[in-house]
C-alpha cells in the first residue's frame, strides 16, 4: 500500500476528513471531529497510528513485529503500523477497525446521523 492509497482508503469512510492539526507533514483522519488514523504520508517507511481495542493491541504486537505501541499516543489504545511490512488487506482491516471503534464511541445521535449519510 502506498501513501496515496492509504489516504484514499481513510477518506473513503463515511464523514471522514483529513486535517493537519500537528503541522503540514502529518495527516490526521477524523470522523465527526474524532481521530481514527494519523500518518506522515511522506515518511519512509510509511507508518500509520490506529486505534485498537487494548487486548487486541497487545496480541497484534506480539504476533507482528510491524505493529508496535502507538508512537506519541496512548499506548494502551493505539498502535503504530508499518504499512509495507504487512499485507494490504490486513492494513485496511486495521484502519476499518480503528474507524469503527471511534464511531462506536460517538454519541448515539451522531452515530445515527452517520447511518443516514
Amino acid at each position: 500500500m502506498k501513501a496515496q492509497d492509504l489516504r484514499a482508503f481513510c477518506l473513503g469512510f463515511n464523514a471522514a476528513v483529513e486535517a493537519f492539526p500537528f503541522g503540514p507533514e502529518t495527516s490526521v483522519f477524523k470522523v465527526l471531529g474524532k481521530m481514527f488514523a494519523l500518518s506522515a504520508l511522506d515518511a519512509r517507511p510509511l507508518t500509520v497510528n490506529l486505534k485498537c481495542e487494548p487486548d487486541l493491541a497487545v496480541q497484534l504486537r506480539a504476533e507482528h513485529p510491524a505493529i508496535v505501541p502507538g508512537w506519541h499516543m496512548n499506548k494502551r489504545h493505539w498502535n503504530t503500523v508499518t504499512v509495507g511490512q504487512l499485507p494490504d488487506r490486513m492494513v485496511r482491516e486495521l484502519i476499518e477497525d480503528s474507524y469503527d471503534l471511534v464511531v462506536a464511541g460517538l454519541p448515539k445521535a451522531e452515530r445515527l446521523r452517520l447511518d443516514r449519510s
